[in-house]
């Protein structure tokens, strides 16, 4: 199974499930990239029900298509999920990982790095969590963060971060060459939904558990992260592992 085939099934199953005013936009190398609210709403959404029975018409085709690329075994797919807080990554990965047979899936979350990851270049722990052949593997949140948090908190300077994102395209083409698919989703949100979203986690006592200072921290943060993103998109971008 290609990267092709991956890419041209997902358009298929799109249109074929109702969703074809959501299909995902590849981001061109060096494309000037719209991150302002307007970009994060969906024109001429589908309603609540049509989503639903689109979404399980998904679910059911992600299922099969696990199925033969588990039995194929020649390729690994990495999927990549990046996001400001709150923008739903977490919700993805749920939904998505229920179409799985678990055994066929791996999930890794990046955090700050350990003492012992610190003393490492900064891609060794995520090389150890890259999926083997006929797996999947999700990243929630990923060594982009180190030219976005690293960036924006100003954990180091310049001349460290800047040369990582020619690092990372290096990185994600090894990986391609090996044969694992990488394919990367930058879930945007905008400044409102966000603030909706952090107070539902502060008033809702079930999702206390979800709230963190740094999440007042970062948002106070937004145009640097902007920035940041907006950078990280349009230049690493590749026909190897595109956005």
């Amino acid at each position: 199974m290609s990267d092709e085939t991956i890419d041209a099934g997902r358009a298929d199953v799109a249109h074929g499930s109702g969703l074809k005013h959501l299909r995902l936009s590849r981001v061109r190398r060096d494309e000037k990239i719209k991150l302002g609210s307007g970009a994060a709403c969906v024109a001429h959404a589908p309603s609540h029900d049509v989503l639903l029975a689109a979404t399980a018409t998904l679910l059911m085709k992600l299922t099969a298509l696990q199925d033969t690329f588990h039995a194929d075994g020649r390729r690994a797919l990495l999927l990549v999920l990046q996001g400001r807080d709150a923008s739903g990554k977490d919700g993805v990965i749920r939904t998505v990982y229920g179409a799985f047979n678990p055994t066929g899936v791996t999930v890794a979350s990046f955090g700050p790095p350990t003492k012992l990851e610190l003393e490492h270049d900064f891609l060794w722990r995520v090389h150890q969590l890259v999926p083997k052949l006929g797996m999947i593997g999700v990243f929630n949140r990923s060594h982009y963060e180190d030219v976005l948090a690293v960036r924006v908190r100003e954990l180091a300077p310049e001349s460290v971060w800047r040369p990582r994102y020619d690092q990372i395209n290096a990185f994600e083409k090894l990986l391609h060459e090996q044969g694992v698919i990488v394919r990367k989703c930058m879930l945007h949100v905008s400044r409102d939904e966000q603030r909706d979203r952090l107070n539902e986690r502060m008033d809702d006592p079930r999702k206390n558990w979800k709230f963190r200072v740094d999440d007042l921290e970062d948002r106070a943060r937004w145009d640097p992260y902007t920035a940041a993103y907006r950078e990280a998109l349009e230049r690493c971008s590749t026909k190897w592992a595109p956005w």
